[in-house]
């Protein structure tokens, strides 16, 4: 089975699902899928025109033209229309960019079964986001997309409810991501000493408007004269007018901002962390969280991260709304009980164990397989439902 995955960016700082998309890559290999990973060379220059292999997975890489965002590719558009049908069925990662639109546009031309992952963006916070254009690309290219896939990919049952409810869809399938499982976290004080000498609260994403770091910082602020040996730490970056923003809010010398952090460096500081947050306003996963809780750390998020249900029912961490008096008492019953801290963490940690790459490759192999029994070389056609009609 040849499988061609399509994603807008592999670049780890665009987020999560580039993250994710190597192992997911590299775990399909293993089962005995031939995978072939296409993207724009975004956020990694020098890539442009490349086929080569990227972090142990087959690659193609095609110039991003305009948009920060969409990610306009015409070469990656004619590299598709011309070799699509050398492929048995494509994973798309993705909707409101240019690749996702050609490439679902290239197999249904092609009779070529595809799989959309929303990524979170049919979510309906998301989509209040620049609403009138995503609204406008629903209309002419999105529902379309959406409908004629052979099935929607969604890595949460909470993600597919509130999508499916809202969009009309009614064929997607729940397969979660996985985790690396190697914990060894190195020594955080050989990256960062000022860490070594006190314990912090993590923050380790994209810094984005859609995090709810302002209300955070506003939050631990507020609790500095109860727990003044405790810092805040926001590792990640992001658009420097919102990061500017948040740097701005900072009093004293209690928060630190270290930038974008990957290897050795993020390894040790999530290891060092007691705590991790992510107050997010919309998380269709989170994979931050995951690798938090496999490496004993737990977590305080908001009740719009989609694992927040699992999270409380495991007692692996602390749910808290987006607001600074809610997410400062969640705070301050985290950080008064090093116990209590502890054994979530290790709840987090036996949490995290049910997430594993392997098992996400082995689900997916199996969608793959009952699609091309189903498949019959047509077009998935469109199954409209009652909610459509209120969708706009």
């Amino acid at each position: 089975m040849r499988v061609l995955h399509v994603i807008p960016s592999v670049s780890e700082r665009s987020g999560g699902p580039a993250t994710a998309i190597i192992p997911m890559c590299r775990s399909l290999m293993r089962e005995g899928i031939e995978v072939l990973l296409v993207t724009t060379d975004a956020g990694l220059p020098g890539t442009n025109g490349s086929c080569f292999e990227y972090k142990g997975v087959p690659a193609r890489f095609f110039h991003s033209q305009w948009g920060e965002s969409f990610k306009y590719s015409r070469p990656l558009a004619a590299w598709l229309n011309a070799n699509i049908r050398n492929f048995t069925l494509a994973h798309i990662h993705a909707v409101f960019n240019h690749s996702s639109v050609v490439a679902a546009r290239a197999c249904r031309d092609a009779g070529v079964p595809y799989v959309i992952r929303p990524l979170g963006t049919l979510d309906p916070w998301s989509m209040t986001q620049k609403s009138l254009r995503k609204r406008l690309f629903w209309r002419v290219s999105g529902k379309t997309m959406l409908q004629r896939a052979a099935a929607v990919h969604y890595t949460s049952e909470a993600e597919k409810l509130s999508t499916e409810r809202r969009m009309g869809l009614n064929h997607g399938k729940v397969i979660a991501l996985g985790v690396e499982t190697s914990t060894a976290s190195g020594n955080v004080a050989d990256h960062f000493p000022e860490l070594a000498r006190d314990p912090y609260v993590l923050v380790l994403s994209r810094l984005h408007p859609k995090k709810g770091l302002d209300v955070l910082i506003d939050a631990f602020q507020s609790l500095e004269t109860r727990f003044s040996h405790w810092r805040l730490v926001l590792a990640g970056d992001g658009p420097s007018e919102y990061v500017s923003k948040l740097k701005n809010k900072v009093k004293g010398d209690r928060i630190l901002f270290t930038g974008w952090l990957e290897g050795k460096r993020k390894d040790a500081v999530l290891g060092g962390a007691s705590l991790l947050v992510l107050p997010s306003h919309q998380e269709n996963f989170g994979l931050c969280v995951m690798e938090a809780l496999a490496h004993s750390v737990p977590v305080l998020v908001s009740p719009s991260v989609n694992l927040a249900t699992e999270i409380a029912a495991n007692n692996a961490g602390w749910i808290a709304t987006i607001d600074k008096d809610a997410l400062a008492s969640k705070l301050a019953e985290a950080l008064r009980d090093q116990e209590e801290l502890a054994r979530r963490g290790r709840a987090g940690r036996q949490l995290s164990q049910k997430y594993s790459w392997e098992n996400a490759a082995r689900d997916l192999t199996r969608l793959y397989q009952e699609i091309l029994r189903c498949h019959d070389g047509r077009p998935r056609s469109a199954a409209p439902t009652k909610t459509q009609v209120g969708f706009l």
